[in-house]
């Protein structure tokens, strides 16, 4: 994903959707969102829009079969908050559109695992 061109690095990012956060969550996504959010603001990166949106479905559809993992990946992905700044003032249109939506996400989070007891 960090290195190839834009089919190699669809295709990687796929794969990574399905095991990080397209049908659950799990501690390997937890590990692996500060990844991420490095490559979403990093420019070399081909298709950075993809895993902005990777990590925005992590944010909102994580069923994981622990509740505790779930709370996890979501503050894994809010602490990236400062860095979503940076991709929604970039100058790839593509990037800019995907970003807006985890920023307000990111702002308006509040899901039942993440709402303080």
């Amino acid at each position: 994903m960090a290195w190839g061109d834009a089919r190699t690095s669809a295709s990687a990012l796929r794969d990574l959707g399905l095991w990080l956060g397209e049908l659950a969550v799990f501690d390997a996504t937890v590990a692996a969102v500060p990844f991420l959010w490095d490559l979403a603001v990093t420019d070399s990166v081909t298709g950075r829009s993809g895993v902005i949106e990777l990590l925005l479905t992590i944010l909102e559809h994580a069923d994981p079969p622990r509740i505790e993992v779930r709370y996890e990946a979501h503050h894994a992905v809010l602490e990236g908050r400062i860095m979503a700044e940076r991709p929604a003032r970039d100058g790839d249109v593509a990037v800019r559109d995907a970003a807006r939506e985890p920023v307000t996400a990111i702002d308006r989070h509040a899901c039942e695992s993440c709402r303080p007891a």
